[in-house]
């Protein structure tokens, strides 16, 4: 228990502290920013700080936060670290650097950023990349919910039944103005979110204290599975993930004051490092048997986390467990998966110059989204779960590294860029190793892996030098500097 309540505080203290040295360094000003330039009504709407927040919270914590810190509490009370200092240093900073860069940008997608900061051929790339990642999101995030509404629900309506009906509901939330579903729901499921998790911390504290492992530098996952660089992929959106870039453009187009950026994007990352924590230590001590008790239960159901939430929610709470899990993990997911297909819709939009204020030009763009994202429902989920982590820590990776050529031009210091340069390494070095060790991948040994990893991040900080470092110094008279009006 001790160990929990240390990591959970380091989160706060994380938020407190490094999340305003992460602000300094972009030094927000007061400028208009795209909603107040020109509103649309459609995806250009100012909103009120909390409201964005809680819409920002519930766009990235889907699935992610809560499966994924599930899956990586199998490797032990290690997971901590990852969450913990994942969160402060790689989330937080990869979530705001998307998200400032965007309301600079004209509230320009993710894609368009990295096209600006890494050049015309990483342009190609994350159109293309970004697209096939936030349908693949959008499949893996109607699944995971629709499984669980038809676990609650009279037989007839199983869950291929809830998958039409959450296709429909995407539908008509891609289309519609963002004050108008998005804004006025979200705020009160993100609500929701807040109390499911203070429940499930609260049960898991009062029952489960005494069998909360403390930390242990050591390798606990039952299977013998290698922390490195598994783990890291497997927690995803609970320590850093390339989902949130792909939201943040969504809320950014709604800020009205750049000064707002830290409590939004940063402090919506913070917060759901806190949910990670709180799955992570229930999925830890909730089975007899611990983490080898969490690990039998997910053969048992074959890895259906959806039952395993919905179990340990009914088990810690009892009924009122049942309606929290229903809402926070059924609900979340849903408004993750909604925003997905939106942020497709407005990606492909930038990418095609395709104007988005008439309706007829939204249907053109979103049908085709929605029907390939019906197909992939039908994949196996585990599947999509593993391809998705890869991908989601690939475009953090690329993220982080347009973030640190952003600062090494606009803040005519290299120094300062490593703020985003160092957790761009780390994640270079994760999404290579996975990638080559993977099952689902290359499924080559560690002995492979493992260098193949080192040499791709050293590759990636020779570029960063040699781009970004030596240019800065060499030209710190002529670096860009970004217009205040």
């Amino acid at each position: 228990m001790i160990t929990f309540f240390v990591a959970l505080v380091l989160l706060i203290v994380g938020y407190l502290t490094y999340g305003k040295v992460v602000d300094k360094v972009y030094q927000p000003y007061q400028a208009p920013t795209p909603c107040v330039k020109h509103p649309d009504g459609v995806d250009y709407i100012p909103l009120s700080t909390p409201r964005a927040f809680l819409i920002q919270l519930l766009n990235i914590a889907g699935l992610g936060p809560i499966f994924g810190a599930l899956s990586g509490a199998l490797w032990g009370p290690v997971v901590y670290f990852w969450i913990v200092l994942g969160s402060i240093f790689a989330g937080g900073v990869h979530d705001y650097t998307s998200g400032i860069l965007s309301i600079r940008n004209d509230g320009a997608s993710i894609s368009e950023i990295v096209g600006i900061y890494l050049g015309k051929v990483m342009l190609q790339v994350m159109r293309v990349f970004s697209v096939i990642l936030l349908v693949l999101i959008g499949a893996t995030f109607t699944s995971g919910p629709a499984g669980l509404i038809a676990m609650l629900t009279p037989a007839a309506l199983g869950k291929n039944f809830w998958l039409v009906v959450l296709i429909i509901y995407y539908f008509t939330a891609t289309l519609f103005p963002i004050d108008k579903i998005i804004g006025k729901l979200y705020p009160i499921f993100g609500i929701l979110l807040i109390i499911m998790c203070v429940g499930v911390a609260g049960g898991t504290l009062i029952e489960r204290t005494a069998s909360i492992p403390e930390m242990q530098l050591a390798n606990l996952h039952p299977a013998g599975k290698p922390i490195w660089s598994l783990m890291f992929v497997t927690v995803a959106c609970g320590a850093c993930s390339g989902f949130h870039s792909t939201q943040s453009p969504l809320i950014a187009r709604c800020v009205s004051d750049e000064k707002d950026a830290r409590k939004i994007f940063y402090g919506a990352m913070i917060s759901e490092g806190v949910i990670a924590l709180i799955w992570a230590a229930a999925g830890m001590s909730f089975f007899n048997g611990g983490i080898q008790g969490l690990f039998e239960a997910n053969k048992t159901v074959m890895n259906n986390q959806s039952q395993i939430v919905y179990n340990i929610g009914k088990g810690l709470l009892g009924p009122v467990g049942v309606v929290l899990t229903v809402l926070g993990v059924g609900i979340c997911p849903i408004t993750s998966a909604d925003t997905a297909f939106r942020s497709a819709r407005l990606t492909i939009a930038d990418w095609f110059h395709i104007d988005q204020t008439k309706i007829p030009k939204r249907l053109a763009v979103s049908i085709p989204l929605l029907a390939v994202g019906a197909l992939l429902t039908q994949m196996n989920f585990s599947i999509i779960w593993r391809y998705f982590s890869f991908s989601n820590q690939t475009l953090a990776m690329i993220v982080l590294w347009a973030g640190a050529a952003y600062l090494c031009k606009w803040k005519k210091s290299s120094m300062v860029s490593l703020m985003a340069a160092v957790p761009a390494t780390f994640m270079s070095a994760v999404t290579s190793t996975y990638f080559v060790m993977a099952p689902e991948c290359l499924n080559l040994s560690t002995s492979i892996a493992y260098p193949v990893g080192i040499v791709f991040a050293v590759i990636c900080v020779v570029i960063y030098v040699v781009k970004g470092v030596i240019p800065n110094y060499k030209n710190i008279d002529d670096a860009p500097k970004i217009a205040k009006a």
